[in-house]
């Protein structure tokens, strides 16, 4: 019997497969979300349903499909995706959708991240928790599947023509200077979209030349994780772009909804930066905006973003709370440190994608080299973030904080700690693994390494 509470996260779905959920609560979990629609009056009479490349997504994607139809909507199955085109196809389509992926996460893992028509999305405070206790209430009293459930239809549709047509059409790169670059797809969903996208599978050539690394789909991850965010799985990416002498090279994770950048030289150009970067340049087109970042990326974020007439807003990690901030707000764009970035142009999603295209069409309109553009947006020197298993995380905080009297601090996600100096630092608990989260940044380098160090030892003591 699964206990959903393991595997219902604070915006998604994700667990091991088989022994943290299956199929029969797959079924469950759509039953619910059919449910949740119903109660809603949530517009259509249809659900767009899609899955990444792993080996249990197909079938866990047609039991959830089984429990939606069983509440009377009918389903439109993508197939193959990445999750940005499936909140393409909600946001073209006006219908809610579930995608099938544990993202970053290895290969025993599978996952579901839902969203209401439009792409907006479902946490745990705008349904995501009354999903999950309703389909455990079904679980717990062995209700059979209602004698309808195969009475609605199941249309197959693939919309990689349009969602790339679609995104060709908010940045132009026709007109950039021709460009080498690595893509490592890390047998992920990148593999199936960078083609359609950025290469000529289904829309006239760019000034692209594309050297793809891992874009053979497959869900064991037998090259390394998809997960860019750890260092050890950009290493191949970086020594092909030192290789093939290349303009710069873009990582994408399991589900290609994020997009790490290297630079010429193989060096790993922080999310912050691009999040800078690509606020610059929809500030440009929509002078005045608001843009949203969360409080673990760059000060320069914020200032950048301040200095081009924008209005800087943070909010918590994690696309629920993002995207809601931004429908909100109405922001023009919203950045994360994991590479999440967001666009009103895109129904207020992430996609890893449009991020990759504006890196590209910013370098591509002039003649610097990447490491010499990204100068701009890189102030202050960042850790990264590292990851600490620990058995007591709440204690761990508390005992971090009391370390620290004459710091400023703030609780908006997790603990930010601010010193006099200009340094901080940011710890938080993952909302998805068993995971102390910590990242420093500072005016200088010494000053960063010493107060890591320092906040891992009394982390991991």
């Amino acid at each position: 019997m699964s206990d959903l509470s393991r595997i219902v996260k604070a915006y998604d779905v994700r667990g091991t497969v088989p022994d943290e959920w299956d199929e029969r609560a797959a079924e469950a979990l759509g039953v619910a979300f059919g449910q949740v629609l119903a109660a809603a009056e949530e517009p259509g009479d249809a659900v767009v349903i899609a899955h990444d490349m792993r080996a249990t997504g197909p079938a866990l994607a047609e039991a959830f499909a089984t429990g939606v139809r069983a509440q009377g909507r009918s389903v439109i199955e993508l197939g193959l995706a990445s999750t940005d085109m499936l909140y393409y196809a909600s946001g073209i389509l006006g219908l809610p959708g579930a995608m099938f992926t544990a993202s970053h996460n290895p290969a025993k893992y599978n996952g579901i991240k839902m969203c209401r028509s439009g792409a907006r999305p479902i946490g745990q405070d705008s349904g995501l928790a009354e999903i999950r206790d309703r389909a455990q209430a079904l679980l717990d009293s062995g209700a059979a599947r209602p004698a309808e459930a195969s009475t609605r239809a199941t249309e197959r549709r693939d919309l990689r023509p349009e969602y790339a047509a679609h995104l060709r059409g908010l940045v132009d790169l026709s007109g950039i200077r021709p460009l080498r670059v690595v893509v490592d797809a890390g047998n992920g969903m990148g593999g199936w979209t960078v083609p359609s996208v950025l290469g000529d599978a289904v829309l006239p050539a760019l000034p692209l030349e594309i050297v793809p690394l891992y874009f053979e789909l497959d869900g064991t991850f037998p090259n390394h994780e998809a997960n860019p965010l750890d260092p050890a799985n950009l290493v191949d990416l970086q020594r092909a772009v030192r290789e093939h002498r290349a303009d710069l090279g873009l990582a994408f994770d399991g589900d290609a909804d994020r997009c790490f950048v290297i630079d010429e030289r193989g060096e790993p150009v922080s999310p912050s930066a691009i999040t800078a970067l690509v606020a610059v340049r929809e500030l440009a087109r929509h002078p005045g905006s608001t843009v949203i970042h969360n409080p673990i990326t760059s000060r320069a974020v914020p200032e950048i973003i301040a200095e081009h007439g924008g209005k800087p807003v943070v909010t918590r990690v994690g696309h629920s709370f993002i995207k809601a901030e931004m429908a909100r707000t109405n922001a023009v764009f919203g950045g994360e440190h994991s590479a999440h970035y967001y666009f009103r142009d895109f129904w207020f999603a992430d996609t890893g994608m449009l991020a990759a295209m504006h890196a590209l069409a910013a370098l591509g309109e002039q003649d610097l080299p990447l490491s010499e553009l990204a100068r701009e947006y890189e102030r202050y020197v960042a850790s990264g973030e590292i990851n600490s298993t620990v058995a007591d995380q709440a204690a761990r905080v508390a005992e971090v904080r009391a370390a620290y009297p004459e710091a400023t601090a703030d609780e908006l996600d997790g603990l930010t700690l601010s010193f006099p100096d200009g340094a901080w630092f940011n710890l938080r608990a993952s909302n998805t693994e068993p995971l102390l989260r910590l990242n420093v940044e500072a005016p200088t380098e010494e000053r960063m390494i010493s107060l890591r160090d320092e906040v891992l030892d009394r982390v991991r003591r």
